[in-house]
């Protein structure tokens, strides 16, 4: 059958759609837990569960698992000893979950804006397009990679004043259900930005982006990589 005509799977949609709503779901879920009057065991375990199920999947994946495991297990057994005490420090739990995701990908960033490293939108950019760029392109990847540096640390700069000066409410607010349409926002931001200052030729779509963020991935493991021109 041509390529043209075979039909399209609607597998890869579906799963898209289901990450999408689960992600939606958990949202709303970590913003009730964060706000309640009183919380408790329950609400503590909307954050404290897949973190832990993340650490679990890092200590199994380690060179050195067995140590690794038992310092999980340990972790365990010091969570089940501070049971009574979870739910106080509930909101505490999800800032230091959100300014770490912050600070993690912001200073994968920023650390290839450093003397003699190359821009990280920079390499993606140079995936995308198979070789060297162009002045024009190298200049606008160096900015795009600034610019995302600066919105993560905005980001966390933001959640520290909310979290210090607003209702718990509201701070909850930004970090649960106004985090990921920020995002949006700047992707398309920047989409139009790259329109409107790279020629077409010299421009890529989303998914020739994502593809060649995978494939950085798999040689590097570099952190993630938003933009690109």
């Amino acid at each position: 059958m041509n390529a043209l005509h075979a039909p399209l799977s609607w597998r890869p949609l579906a799963a898209g759609l289901a990450a999408a709503a689960a992600a939606v779901a958990y949202a709303v879920l970590c913003h009730w837990a964060a706000s309640a009057p009183e919380p408790g065991l329950l609400e503590a375990a909307v954050f404290i569960v897949p973190l832990m199920a993340f650490a679990l999947a890092l200590a199994w994946r380690s060179a050195h698992r067995a140590a690794w495991l038992a310092l999980w297990l340990a972790g365990c057994g010091a969570l089940f000893l501070l049971r009574d005490r979870l739910g106080a420090g509930t909101t505490w739990v999800l800032l230091l979950q959100h300014l770490g995701f912050n600070a993690l990908i912001g200073l994968g960033f920023a650390r290839t804006l450093l003397p003699g490293a190359v821009p990280l939108v920079s390499r993606l950019a140079a995936l995308v397009h198979g070789g060297a760029l162009t002045p024009l392109q190298q200049r606008y990847t160096r900015g795009v990679t600034w610019a995302w540096t600066l919105y993560f640390a905005a980001s966390s700069a933001g959640s520290v004043l909310l979290f210090a000066l607003a209702p718990v409410a509201v701070w909850s607010a930004f970090v649960n259900l106004f985090s990921m349409p920020l995002m949006g926002a700047m992707f398309v931001g920047e989409f139009l930005v790259r329109v409107a200052v790279i020629p077409r030729a010299q421009r890529s779509g989303f998914t020739q982006a994502i593809a060649a963020y995978r494939r950085m991935t798999q040689r590097t493991g570099a952190p993630d990589a938003p933009g690109g021109p």
